[in-house]
């Protein structure tokens, strides 16, 4: 498995690839966002870890770049900008995670594995929630003729709500089969994260339908009257997921 890590502190670079390679990973190593985007081309990394204030380019506009090409290969930030906002916009783009300057060695494998294990692991079949299909394969939803484009983990987010539909599923139940039972959760991550999810399905983002909040538990996608199985969604099929749009 092959890590690129895009860093222009000397220092945070030298270090952050010493602890990556001790796990037996390769690394390539990017002191800025030109270099790692040349990488990025020639090498064809399994994952993409990215700081944001680079020079050349930076983070945010290489993660565009990538994603314009590949909506399949893990996306990490890593960064001192850590305010709500950068967070969001982060993911926004396409990012699967986004870790927060100063980190711990322990942290940033656990988040490697997660991203990597979401990426190999076995792919679910399209199912519905309400109106929305979602074709795990592509990494897209569908409602009518709207496209939605979704990251690995946001699939993962909303085929644990399918899954228990109905239910109540508590935040510890969803950063361990969404990060992974190794992860060191920030206590913002889930909220950021569906943040960005609700804007991208629901209808009425301020009012949302598909993912409630349950107050002291987590998340529920409610029972209602619709399409809520697996499989049918109105003449798509399992495997027209497998067949570009």
């Amino acid at each position: 498995m092959k890590v690129l890590i895009a860093e222009d502190d000397p220092i945070t670079l030298e270090s952050l690839a010493t602890c990556i390679e001790q796990e037996g990973y390769s690394t390539l190593r990017a002191a800025d966002g030109r270099m790692a985007l040349e990488l990025w081309r020639s090498e064809k990394p399994d994952i993409l870890c990215l700081d944001i204030m680079m020079p050349k380019i930076d983070g945010f506009e290489l993660c565009r770049r990538v994603r314009a090409v590949d909506s399949e290969l893990p996306i990490l930030f890593l960064s001192a900008k850590n305010q709500e906002i950068d967070v969001v916009a982060g993911l926004d783009m396409g990012a699967d995670d986004f870790i927060r300057k100063p980190f711990t060695r322990s942290e940033v494998l656990a988040r490697i594995r997660a991203a990597l294990r979401r990426r190999h692991g076995p792919t679910a079949k399209s199912f519905n929630l309400a109106d929305l299909i979602i074709f795990p394969k592509s990494l897209i939803a569908r409602r009518g003729e709207e496209v939605i484009d979704l990251t690995p983990r946001e699939i993962s987010l909303l085929h644990l709500l399918y899954q228990h539909r109905g239910l109540a599923v508590s935040r510890d139940a969803f950063l361990d089969a969404c990060w992974g039972v190794d992860y060191f959760p920030d206590s913002r991550t889930l909220d950021q994260h569906i943040f960005v999810l609700r804007r991208k399905i629901e209808p009425d983002p301020s009012n949302p339908s598909l993912i409630e909040t349950v107050r002291g538990i987590g998340y529920r996608h409610p029972l209602r009257d619709g399409p809520d199985f697996e499989g049918q969604s109105g003449g798509m099929t399992p495997e027209n997921d497998a067949k570009p749009l």
